[in-house]
C-alpha cells in the first residue's frame, strides 16, 4: 500500500467507528424508550424496572463519552494529517453537511475557504 492508501484506510476505519458508536447510542436510547413505553402500557409503577432503566441510561452516558473521545481522536488525526503534509483530504463519509456548511451563507462551499487569494 502506498501512503495515501494507508491514510485512506485509517480514515475509513475512523468513520466506521464513529458510525458504529452513533448507531449504538441510537439503539440504546430506543431501548430506554421501549422500557418506559412497556411500563406505561402495562400500567406499572415507575419503581418497576428502575434499576435496569438506570443501567441502560448509564450505558448511554458511557457511549456518549466514547463518542466524545472519538471526536477528539478525529481532531488529533486531522492535525497529524496536516503535520505529515497530506493537506486537504476527501475520503470517508461524504454526508457531512452539518460539519461543512455550519454558519456559511447559501452558495458558499467548503472549497471557498481554501482557495488562494
Amino acid at each position: 500500500m502506498d501512503r495515501k492508501e494507508v491514510v485512506a484506510s485509517v480514515a475509513n476505519d475512523l468513520h466506521a467507528t464513529e458510525a458504529a458508536v452513533d448507531a449504538a447510542i441510537t439503539s440504546a436510547t430506543t431501548l430506554v424508550q421501549s422500557m418506559i413505553g412497556a411500563r406505561t402500557m402495562l400500567k406499572l409503577s415507575p419503581v418497576v424496572g428502575a434499576e435496569s432503566q438506570a443501567k441502560a441510561m448509564a450505558a448511554i452516558a458511557a457511549l456518549s463519552e466514547a463518542r466524545e473521545s472519538l471526536v477528539a481522536c478525529h481532531n488529533e488525526l486531522a492535525k497529524d494529517h496536516r503535520r505529515l503534509g497530506f493537506g486537504a483530504y476527501a475520503v470517508g463519509i461524504l454526508d457531512k453537511t452539518g460539519d461543512w456548511d455550519a454558519g456559511r451563507p447559501p452558495g458558499v462551499s467548503n472549497l471557498d475557504d481554501h482557495r488562494a487569494a
